[in-house]
């Protein structure tokens, strides 16, 4: 289940791509547009920014803004950086991998086997869809979306 912390990241992310790389936004305007509490939205946009998903200016005509083009920021990598592994156990995780302490031997793990075609499943798709496809799901007609054709 995602996290409402990752749910506020994906919203003030899509705000952010409807916006375009050009013009940054303030905290306190993305936190309206995207409905989201502005405290809760600085620590999420601080950590964004340190991962090199936005970059930020201060000052007059300063903001928020991606740093990155929508179509090269995936689902997946947002919900890895907000809420950590898609994994729903640890031996079965690429970037956070730990082996269970009550399991004898991962390669004849019934549970391990069914897990990590679950992690693999889930991984695929978050993997391949983009900030780009997300805007193009519910319609959204925007410069960036357009600029995105498949």
């Amino acid at each position: 289940m995602l996290t409402r912390k990752t749910k506020y990241a994906l919203k003030a992310l899509l705000v952010l791509a409807d916006e375009g790389r050009d013009k940054p936004l303030l905290i306190a305007d993305l936190a309206e547009r995207a409905a989201v509490p502005r405290k809760f939205l600085e620590q999420i946009l601080l950590e964004m920014n340190k991962a090199g998903l936005l970059s930020s200016r201060k000052g007059r005509g300063g903001g928020y803004r991606l740093a990155m083009e929508p179509r090269d920021i995936t689902v997946g990598e947002i919900i890895r950086l907000t809420d950590g592994p898609l994994a729903p156990v640890p031996c079965v995780s690429v970037t956070a991998y730990a082996p269970c302490t009550e399991c004898k031997d991962e390669e004849t793990c019934r549970i391990r086997s069914v897990m990590k075609e679950a992690r693999d499943a889930l991984a695929a798709v978050l993997d391949r869809r983009s900030l780009a496809d997300m805007m193009r799901s519910r319609g959204v007609r925007s410069v960036i979306s357009m600029d995105y054709v498949d």
